[in-house]
């Protein structure tokens, strides 16, 4: 083990970055692009790395390159050590009296249309605050939350067994949307008048697929699955083209809402049915054995000062 650690001790922070930048960009002349060097730097780098290491670090697959097993550690490694380094930065500032550092949030993608919103009046708040806003879909943002890549991740179901704090701070209704010349537009209807439609789905995994299955199951009603699509935008199109009717965050379909014109049949209206919306909620998520940096502990006062009661 001693001698293991002596050869690490001989990894530069260059190669880290060669590493990070050709794992991330699965191109090593893109990281070379990226990092202002020549390609063969960074494959020397590299090179360097997997011999200390003792192990491949990538493989070759077509024209790309793909991590091996030993990569994909390494790479888990060097974020957890890209967040160690931040949080140090954080708590730097922090013994200066600051409010200063990086705030990592991760939000899932039906949380696009209000987390800028969100983020906007407290990054004005807090100048000295470096936000960064990953948006991916929900298997992505689990994966990020479980490697602890960020301070906060916004999303609707945290996953269990993973130790967690968690926060709701905003109402997120699912309702059921048509397009604007459906039959039943206009009239308050009941959930088994709508088992012969067609329904639209988020993809396996989606925190509102979730919330609408765990629902149909609790009432007994089967839908009709005719597509499952992997964006809210992409469910939107489909439904006001006719191709069937979906369940999605309010929040999502709101500024796509109108009351049915009929020279525009593009446009989106809410079914009127029993049960519906559901009530759902936003919350805001973190590791329980992460402390929270003094940005991130203001962020989360912030919300519930804003949005809680």
């Amino acid at each position: 083990m001693g001698n293991f650690l002596k050869r690490l001790q001989r990894i530069t922070p260059q190669q880290l970055r060669a590493f990070e930048a050709t794992a991330r960009l699965q191109s090593v002349t893109k990281a070379a692009q990226e990092m202002h060097v020549t390609q063969p730097t960074v494959s020397v780098q590299l090179r360097e790395m997997a011999t200390v290491i003792g192990e491949p670090l990538f493989e070759t697959v077509g024209r790309g390159l793909r991590l091996t097993q030993s990569g994909e550690v390494l790479q888990q490694t060097v974020g957890e050590l890209t967040a160690c380094w931040q949080r140090f930065e954080t708590r730097m500032a922090e013994v200066q009296g600051l409010v200063r550092g990086r705030l990592r949030i991760a939000a899932v993608t039906t949380a696009e249309y209000f987390v800028p919103d969100l983020v906007g009046p407290f990054a004005r708040a807090h100048p000295g605050v470096d936000i960064e806003l990953a948006v991916e879909n929900r298997d992505r943002v689990v994966s990020r939350l479980q490697q602890g890549v960020d301070d906060l991740t916004v999303m609707m179901f945290p996953p269990e067994g993973l130790p967690l704090w968690v926060l709701p701070f905003l109402d997120n209704p699912l309702v059921v949307i048509a397009a604007a010349e459906h039959p039943l537009a206009g009239k308050r209807i009941r959930l088994a008048r709508l088992s012969s439609e067609r329904w639209l789905m988020r993809e396996s995994g989606s925190g509102t697929r979730m919330a609408t299955e765990q629902y149909f199951s609790e009432v007994g009603f089967t839908a009709q699955v005719a597509m499952s699509l992997g964006s809210n935008e992409a469910i939107k199109h489909a439904v006001a083209a006719g191709l069937g009717i979906a369940v999605l965050s309010q929040l999502a379909v709101r500024s796509s809402l109108s009351k049915a014109l009929p020279q525009d049949q593009s446009k989106l209206i809410t079914l009127k049915v029993i049960g519906f919306p559901l009530k759902r909620s936003w919350s805001v998520v973190w590791r329980r054995e992460q402390p929270l940096s003094m940005a991130a502990k203001r962020f989360v006062s912030y919300l519930q000062h804003s949005f809680t009661s």
